[in-house]
Order: structure tokens, then C-alpha cells, then sequence
């Protein structure tokens, strides 16, 4: 699959060999009984490394597992409310939004109007700046306030805990 006519070879032990042609380094790998394997096709002339070829694309999916491992993934979650919430229900989906806040995760935070209450969207502004009154030391909005015909929403992302300290000094 090699195209070229000379390579630079480099052995199982990652020691260069030179520049060869490619029937030697075909040669060479046959004699250890391990492939030959094009690393650097760009180069000039291209890399070519002799090695177990089963063992390295191993090797590759796993430093790959261990990348994806130490990756967190932020989520979005959404809470819903409406204009006229109870204050225990108000207060019950503060909680949420403040554990998801606490897991490092974005909260979308939605108030629904129906029927008359479109004519009012006021009152959806009135409680997300409520909500961001309530949870200013665990959120801060992020982007700006988006509105529907049916529905006011924003969108709040965690503060991280060295800017929640400084903020705390702040006051």
C-alpha cells in the first residue's frame, strides 16, 4: 500500500534506521515478523515504523478511552415554570436548579404562558429575575433572555468556585 520508493525507517524500538528503499524496509519487516506501517505519509520521504500492527491501533483506542474518561460533560437541564407558581412549588424547583447548578450543570430556565397570560409576558420576566435574585452565588445568565409567543426563558451556567469565592470577598 506504500507508494513511495524510499522511506525513512524506524525499527520496533523507535530507533531510526535511516532512509531505505521500501523493498528493504518490507524486507526488514518480514524478517521480524511485524508490519510496516506508513506514520507520517507527508513527510519527505514518508516515516515508516515496523511494528505489531493489531498491538498499536490497541494501544491508539486505548489513549483514546483514557482521553474520553477525564472529560466532563456539562449537560442542560430545563425547569418550567408558570406565572402564577405557589410559593412551595416556586421554592421545591429552586432546589433543583440549585443541585443542578451544584453538579456543574447549564439550567434552562422557562416560564410558560397560556391563553390571556401571553398578553403579559411582564410577569414571565418578574420571575426569571427572581430567580436569578434567588441563585446570583451558584449562577450567573448566560446569553440573553429569549422570547416566544408561549414561552420567556434564560439560560444560567454554574459559577465556578474560585469565582464564587472572589465574589463572596467581594460583599
Amino acid at each position: 500500500m506504500i507508494t513511495a520508493k524510499e522511506v525513512r525507517l524506524i525499527d520496533e524500538n523507535k530507533k531510526q534506521l535511516g532512509v531505505v528503499p521500501i523493498e528493504r524496509a518490507l524486507l526488514a519487516a518480514e524478517e521480524k515478523e511485524l508490519d510496516l506501517v506508513e506514520v507520517a505519509p507527508n513527510a519527505k520521504p514518508p516515516v515508516c515504523r515496523i511494528l505489531d500492527y493489531g498491538k498499536y491501533l490497541y494501544e491508539l483506542h486505548k489513549k483514546e478511552q483514557e482521553a474520553k474518561k477525564h472529560q466532563k460533560q456539562v449537560q442542560t437541564k430545563e425547569i418550567k415554570f408558570r406565572p402564577k407558581i405557589s410559593i412551595h412549588d416556586y421554592s421545591f424547583k429552586v432546589r433543583h436548579i440549585q443541585r443542578f447548578l451544584k453538579e456543574g450543570n447549564k439550567v434552562k430556565v422557562t416560564v410558560m404562558l397560556r391563553g390571556r397570560e401571553k398578553a403579559k409576558p411582564e410577569l414571565a420576566d418578574q420571575i426569571i429575575e427572581r430567580v436569578f435574585e434567588d441563585l446570583k452565588d451558584l449562577g450567573k445568565q448566560d446569553g440573553r433572555v429569549r422570547r416566544q409567543p408561549w414561552a420567556v426563558s434564560a439560560l444560567l451556567s454554574p459559577i465556578k468556585s474560585g469565582e464564587r469565592d472572589a465574589k463572596a470577598e467581594d460583599t
